[in-house]
């Protein structure tokens, strides 16, 4: 803001600061008019002067006159919006000298400054208040601090919801947003200030779609800094707005940073917000209607899909190889410490968008089939397979170095698992060569490994349903890795109880195993079979769930087939209460198959039922106990 308006040239400074040491408040009145006529707001030097003449405590009835709290000698009522568009106009460029800005008597006067943005309705001292606003929290934390504490991002969003698109208010408002959040923790804005928090982000991811200029930045690094944080209760409170209201605005946004000549700082910023969409919106979110400055023709729904998709890539190939060197060739400068972990946190984002669009695309003819071509999806394809050929190769080096531990490194196992369950013949002499590695990563936390199997379970179920999927699993110890895995996820949730389907993944691909007969001699002697019959004994007693009673009896009259009953109760690891409860789990389901009508439940486990009774045929003789129950059912 430009204090000066016009030319005075027969009045000076010393005339002015003679007003303002007058006695009477028509004289500092006059002096304060003459200021806004011949001092400007870089002139810290006269505005210094200015503001030790007049004095904070007159400028502060000024204020509160004008706001209708106090009284200062004049023309009266009439004049009280002059006052106080004089009162905020003074003190905005009184804040310029920043030891004024930083003082006591400014922070003290923030939240009257803020009381009269709230009952202002019209823009007549909107842009100084806010400039105030913005230079008493710009000159020390305690500014800042008083400025949230104040309540000011109620207000704020108040006004940016009516701010004219790309002004110097909405600019300002930006900036007082990131001035705060920059002091102010986000999880305290959450507990304090989330439906306001949540309406600035719409109101910045309208001008993040819509600017042309520098705001579309401003606007991009703040909503990445506020939405990176992936906040629940934000992420929760977003996805109660309308998407139409906002959304396009961000795919927008987001399309525009990618599509251009933006620096690479900038385009990871917007893959971060991407994923962040993604993960509030859904992976729809990617496909949509889009509008490019510069693109006058109509442009594809699915062009916000291979933008995102390209540059993950790219992210991934770059960040995948200066890690590489990071990590190996230059290990021993721990100076690289904070960049590793910085790239590692990127090429996550890169990672998580890569296995979302693969999501996408494995449901493409069911949801969005009429929304990507065929040319498109298999752009996409050929895409995803050529990073997960780089993605492998990452996986090599680490191997070949030794490195097991790391969750860049199991987030890579994460992405292969995720790309090879829908194409489980792609990379496949690679995939054999690094099963059992990949088997083995662990994250930084995990004292052994059991997310790096539970991310590959869908691929393994994919591999396993043929003979040489089945071979390359068991010779790389990925049978009993699977097994372990099992145990351990039925133990950690005290049942079968399968919130992402980790549970029949796994229980699949140990059927797909056990059914190949092929495979018989590989598995005679598979120590974690018998873990794995005691947590199926115990987990499936009081189970009322038919799929969870036929799933374990398939997998135990399976195990059967390699063992007998003095066999197993020979076994310091098997209990022989634990005979009792798969005796009973075995009743249960042969009751079931002596039924003369089925439930459509019941008829879906006819196949598992055939799978247990064609078992109990094979090594009921081997099992007088088994047998003994059942046979009471006679």
């Amino acid at each position: 803001m430009e204090l000066q308006q016009e030319q005075t040239p027969s009045v000076s400074i010393e005339d002015c600061l003679k007003l303002l040491k007058g006695e009477k408040d028509e004289q500092r009145l006059a002096g304060l008019f003459l200021v806004t006529k011949i001092c400007k707001v870089d002139d810290l030097a006269s505005l210094s002067r200015v503001y030790n003449a007049v004095g904070s405590k007159f400028l502060d009835r000024l204020l509160r006159t004008g706001m209708g709290k106090g009284t200062v000698s004049g023309p009266g009522e009439d004049n009280r919006d002059a006052y106080l568009q004089l009162s905020v106009r003074i003190l905005a460029a009184f804040c310029h000298v920043p030891e004024i800005a930083a003082s006591e008597e400014m922070i003290s006067k923030t939240p009257l400054i803020l009381e009269t943005l709230s009952n202002q309705s019209g823009f007549s001292v909107l842009e100084e208040c806010l400039e105030f606003l913005y230079l008493v929290s710009t000159a020390s934390d305690a500014g800042v601090t008083t400025l949230y504490e104040s309540g000011s991002l109620k207000i704020i969003a108040s006004w940016m919801s009516t701010m004219p698109d790309g002004s110097q208010l909405m600019k300002i408002s930006i900036q007082l947003v990131q001035l705060i959040i920059s002091k102010i923790s986000l999880d305290t804005i959450i507990i304090n200030a989330l439906p306001d928090l949540s309406d600035i982000v719409v109101a910045i991811a309208r001008q993040f779609g819509l600017a042309h200029d520098a705001m579309k930045f401003e606007a991009l690094r703040l909503l990445s800094a506020i939405l990176s944080s992936n906040l629940t209760p934000l992420y929760d409170t977003l996805r109660q707005v309308p998407s139409n209201v906002w959304a396009k605005h961000m795919r927008d946004g987001v399309s525009a940073i990618l599509h251009n000549r933006t620096a690479p700082a900038e385009k990871l910023q917007a893959l971060i917000l991407a994923e962040s969409m993604v993960s509030i919106v859904g992976e729809g979110w990617l496909i949509g209607e889009i509008e490019l400055p510069d693109v006058q023709d109509a442009i594809p729904s699915d062009r916000c899909l291979i933008l995102v998709l390209e540059q993950s890539r790219v992210e991934i190939a770059v960040m995948l190889n200066e890690l590489a060197y990071m990590k190996y060739e230059a290990s021993k400068n721990s100076s690289l410490k904070e960049d590793i972990i910085l790239k590692q946190r990127n090429v996550a984002t890169a990672f998580s968008l890569v296995e979302k669009i693969i999501k996408l695309i494995s449901n493409v003819e069911e949801d969005q089939g009429d929304l990507i071509s065929e040319n498109t999806l298999m752009k996409v394809i050929r895409g995803l397979n050529e990073t997960t050929g780089v993605v492998l190769e990452y996986l090599q080096d680490a191997k070949e170095h030794g490195q097991r531990k790391g969750d860049d490194i199991l987030a890579s196992v994460r992405v292969i698992g995720s790309f090879l369950a829908q194409t489980p013949d792609a990379w496949a002499e690679r995939v054999t060569e690094l099963l059992d590695y990949m088997l083995s990563v662990e994250g930084e936390d995990e004292q052994s490994p059991f997310n790096s199997v539970c991310f590959l379970l869908p691929m393994l179920c994919q591999i396993t349903m043929n003979v040489e999927g089945c071979k390359t699993l068991v010779s790389s110890r990925g049978l009993a890795a699977v097994v372990k895995c099992l145990v351990n996820l039925i133990d950690q949730h005290g049942g079968w109880i399968d919130n992402d389907g980790s549970i029949f993944l796994a229980c699949d691909t140990i059927l797909n195993v056990l059914l190949k007969k092929e495979l018989g001699g590989l598995l005679c002697g598979e120590s974690s079979f018998i873990h794995l019959l005691e947590a199926i004994a115990n987990s499936t007693e009081d189970s009322r769930e038919l799929s969870v009673i036929m799933m374990g009896g398939s997998i135990c009259a399976l195990i059967f087939d390699f063992t007998s009953e003095n066999a197993l109760l020979s076994n310091p690891n098997f209990a022989d209460k634990s005979l009792d409860k798969l005796c009973r789990l075995f009743s249960r389901i042969f009751i079931l198959s002596q039924q003369k009508s089925m439930n459509d439940d019941e008829m879906a486990q006819m196949d598992l039922l055939e799978i247990i009774t064609a078992g109990y045929s094979r090594w009921g003789d081997r099992f007088p106990r088994v047998q003994k129950a059942i046979s009471r059912l006679r």
